[in-house]
């Protein structure tokens, strides 16, 4: 019986309904039971007061006055009786309106939950008729939010195993083309094939390392040490880095920072990583003679630090995807580069790791593309101390 009104709410509603009836009912009988005798009797004595005049009235009202209140407090129960009886009747039937109103969207939403645990994450419920101005609209409309969101993430989680096997593929079929050609003598045991074996090897552990990267920043799986520093040593760490790849490719590296610019409060490791990869980027996509501009200047509470080439440039139409895991403007260019990239080349999840950390430290990132052949800007803000 338990198991069975648990699974019934509006069962479980309408005796509530019938409970709170039957409460009001009992009480208004033991109330008309313990005050009737006394209301009764001071109406009799007031009536005796006044036809006290007449010889012996009093007596024969008081001997009158108990066959009355007998049949007083029988017509009083039997109209209590015969007025509950009706208020069970009208409450029943508005109970069973108003709970079909609160139940059925309840219903229907047991119903598309357990269709989103089986794995149909387009299930959505419908408005209840009261729309989203009370609490059940508000619970519905919570629960189509959910709906979407596990819908999103599910599509998500695919298109990145897809996109995970997709990356794999191409340096372990490399890997494994050099292998057979070695085993059937058609490469030779030279230092260059086992230089391009290790190349394609050395890839694909970076890329096993950007994706745990990844997993870390998307879960927030790491500690911030956010503390006052200065652009500028942050810039001066990566061109130290960097400076060398930028000799070799005759790309011209420029920094314009102010002396007076105000401290940041930020991860400096976490920024410095930031900025290698914005700066990596604009090597490799930046031509021989090219050049490319690393500055920085305050922007009310934040200071912007910018990163602009006179490289590719990117088309209007790829500039909202470029911070997507895997996503390429090119899918055709070479995959072969060190560093990730907006249109091709690296891992393809190196700016949307960049864009977690710079959220991470209060942040933001966009950028910004004249168009193809005229180079791009990335900009992203850092709070002030």
């Amino acid at each position: 019986m338990l198991t069975y009104l648990r699974s019934h709410m509006w069962l479980k509603l309408f005796l509530t309904y019938m409970v709170v009836i039957l409460v009001c009912l009992v009480v208004l009988a033991i109330g008309v039971t313990l005050a009737a005798p006394q209301a009764y009797t001071r109406h009799l004595l007031s009536m005796e007061g006044m036809m006290g005049q007449h010889m012996g009235t009093g007596a024969i009202m008081r001997g009158q006055g108990l066959g009355l209140f007998s049949n007083f407090r029988a017509a009083v129960m039997e109209s209590l009786a015969i007025a509950g009886l009706v208020a069970v009747l009208a409450a029943a039937l508005t109970s069973l309106l108003v709970i079909r109103q609160v139940v059925a969207p309840v219903q229907e939403m047991q119903a598309a939950s357990q269709r989103i645990a089986e794995g149909h994450y387009s299930e959505r419920v419908k408005f209840p008729e009261s729309g989203v101005s009370d609490e059940l609209g508000e619970l519905a409309m919570s629960f189509n939010r959910m709906a979407e969101n596990l819908e999103q993430t599910e599509s998500m989680r695919r298109q990145l195993i897809g996109d995970v096997a997709h990356e794999l593929r191409t340096p372990l079929a490399a890997i494994k083309g050099s292998m057979e050609g070695l085993v059937d003598g058609v490469l030779p045991p030279d230092a260059e094939t086992y230089h391009q074996i290790y190349r394609e090897a050395d890839r694909l552990n970076r890329l096993v390392d950007d994706l745990q990267e990844l997993s870390r920043v998307e879960a927030g799986a790491y500690e911030l040490h956010r503390q006052p520093c200065q652009v500028s040593e942050l810039a001066d760490a990566v061109l130290s880095s960097l400076g060398r790849q930028y000799a070799a490719k005759e790309v011209t590296l420029i920094t314009d920072i102010p002396v007076d610019l105000p401290a940041v409060l930020v991860d400096s490791h976490r920024v410095t990583q930031v900025l290698t990869n914005l700066v990596g980027n604009a090597l490799q996509y930046t031509p021989t003679g090219g050049k490319v501009t690393l500055s920085a200047q305050p922007n009310g509470g934040e200071v912007w630090v910018s990163v602009s080439d006179t490289g590719i440039g990117i088309p209007a139409e790829h500039l909202p995807h470029v911070f997507t895991r895997f996503y390429r403007v090119d899918k055709s260019r070479s995959r072969a580069s060190d560093s990730d990239g907006r249109a091709g080349g690296g891992s393809g999840i190196g700016l949307t790791i960049a864009k977690h950390l710079v959220e991470a430290n209060a942040g933001r990132i966009w950028v910004e593309s004249p168009g193809a052949g005229q180079g791009s800007t990335f900009t992203f803000s850092l709070p002030t101390v």
